[in-house]
């Protein structure tokens, strides 16, 4: 091999390094931030189990998993959390190089017995309805920034049915004020990994104390922000921060007011918000099409069960038995 030709192939391989580097950032970005720490989580619990059993993780067998999810099935955990549990096994095993577990049809025959002897239907948060929000901007204090700065976000968070992450993420400048009222551009979501962007329109409200377009135009002048994360930490002193919030400060918000109402909190989360207007939308009769379009959701079947939970006493059978 010639002197050039050995710098070429060295050069190459340096290349192909890079470039199996850029690989794995290119998965890791192809999912969400939340996605990925799921993920790892799960694999964390899983090769915690796996050193304990002095069993080996990665390749390891479907027995592995087999004794794997049936210990866990035993011991309480919720057939939601195990169906991830399978899916970081087999997304772990897939990105090494590595034939699935999961795929094995005995494996797959013990799952199917666990669902059937331990599945139950799914128990998700409480969606937070129109007279729950009332309630709850009605009690904030107004007279500080803290209090500004919830109503304003939980009336926006609600009547644009955004999920916590979206919320936190907008910027002074994806917000823009029109006649009819707000136009907001979520540049990034879930459900739009590759950032095209979409614009949520959000109508005057027909109170002032509960419009969401002059409670966010409220924290804005108030804060006196211009430029830079829309929803920021507020101090004990009641000082702004340069800081954006969280997704879990959007939690503990909507939980923190909900329970100065007087309602378990322990029952709702910042993705009642969100399910909430569904909801609260379906039983106005507004249509599948219009929740979706202003929701971002893509999945009809998820949709079409907030609207099952709106219009559970529209035109109910049992309100004709005249009791």
């Amino acid at each position: 091999m010639s002197t050039v030709s050995f710098r070429s192939y060295q050069l190459s391989m340096q290349h192909r390094n890079k470039l199996a580097q850029r690989i794995r950032d290119y998965i890791d970005q192809s999912q969400a931030k939340n996605t990925r720490r799921g993920y790892k989580s799960d694999w964390d619990h899983f090769s915690h189990w796996c050193e304990a059993q002095s069993v080996q993780n990665l390749p390891c067998s479907p027995e592995t998993v087999a004794y794997y999810i049936s210990d866990l099935a035993e011991h309480g955990y919720k057939v939601s959390t195990l169906q991830r549990r399978l899916s970081s096994i087999a997304i772990a095993h897939k990105t090494a190089g590595y034939p699935s577990p999961t795929e094995d049809t005995g494996l797959r025959t013990v799952w199917r017995g666990i669902r059937k002897e331990h599945g139950t239907a799914q128990q998700g948060k409480k969606p937070l309805l129109t007279m729950d929000i009332k309630n709850m901007v009605h009690n904030l204090a107004l007279d500080t920034l803290s209090g500004l700065r919830d109503r304003a976000l939980i009336l926006v968070g609600f009547a644009g049915g955004f999920r916590r992450s979206e919320l936190v993420a907008l910027d002074v400048a994806d917000i823009q004020f029109a006649r009819e009222g707000l136009v907001i551009l979520i540049r990034r979501s879930k459900t739009d990994q590759t950032g095209e962007g979409r614009k949520v329109a959000i109508p005057y409200g027909s109170h002032l104390e509960t419009c969401p377009v002059r409670a966010l135009q409220d924290w804005l002048s108030a804060s006196l922000i211009t430029d830079g994360p829309l929803f920021r930490k507020v101090n004990k002193g009641d000082w702004v921060e340069s800081r954006r919030l969280s997704d879990k400060s959007v939690a503990n918000i909507v939980k923190r007011t909900i329970k100065s109402i007087g309602i378990d909190p322990t029952q709702y989360s910042g993705h009642s918000l969100r399910a909430g207007f569904a909801t609260s939308s379906a039983a106005a009769g507004a249509s599948e099409r219009d929740i979706m379009r202003q929701t971002g959701h893509r999945s009809v079947v998820t949709v079409r069960r907030y609207i099952r939970d709106g219009e559970m006493f529209k035109a109910n059978a049992a309100a004709r038995l005249g009791l």
